[in-house]
């Protein structure tokens, strides 16, 4: 097995039943991750992909996402990358910066984000379902972690697989 890579398809097939029970039951989230008054609900996706890290200085250093997104019914809808930004099918984009972040409740699990979100200069205005969204959410997370410790190498980058329900909301402008 490669010792840079997270041990394949049983991890991953678990991390998505994590998630889908997760999804089964409202799960309770922090008051420092409610995207704020007058904010309301647009939808949600759920990702799945991999949290890149790379081996810096001795330690490992988070770099990017790398996700898929999908709607309800697990239909692909889009992609979630470094910056970090997430494109629908329809060309819309949002990117967003950290506003608060909680501990997930399992352990291993990388943390539940409240994030401010903007358009995405590259979508030049592309009107679609992301248009408009000021919060994202990123709860019922399952994977993605470092390992704890050093790290020896920095030739190769680190891939830890993960899943997280994303929600998105548009607040009163």
């Amino acid at each position: 097995m490669n010792p840079r890579t997270f041990p394949h398809a049983a991890a991953t097939a678990a991390l998505a039943l994590a998630l889908t029970a997760c999804a089964a039951m409202p799960t309770p989230v922090p008051d420092a991750l409610r995207p704020g008054p007058g904010a309301t609900f647009a939808m949600t996706a759920t990702a799945r992909g991999v949290q890149v890290y790379e081996c810096r200085a001795g330690q490992w250093s988070f770099i990017a996402p790398q996700a898929e997104l999908f709607d309800a019914a697990g239909r692909a809808i889009g992609t979630h990358g470094a910056g970090p930004h997430w494109a629908h099918r329809d060309g819309s984009r949002v990117v967003a910066s950290v506003a608060a972040r909680a501990d997930a409740p399992v352990a291993g699990a990388i943390p539940w984000l409240l994030l401010a979100a903007r358009p995405d200069n590259a979508d030049r205005g592309t009107p679609g379902v992301l248009a408009g969204i000021t919060h994202i959410q990123r709860v019922d997370t399952a994977g993605g972690t470092a390992p704890a410790g050093t790290c020896q190498s920095a030739d190769q980058p680190l891939r830890v697989p993960y899943v997280a329900a994303y929600h998105f909301y548009r607040s009163p402008q």
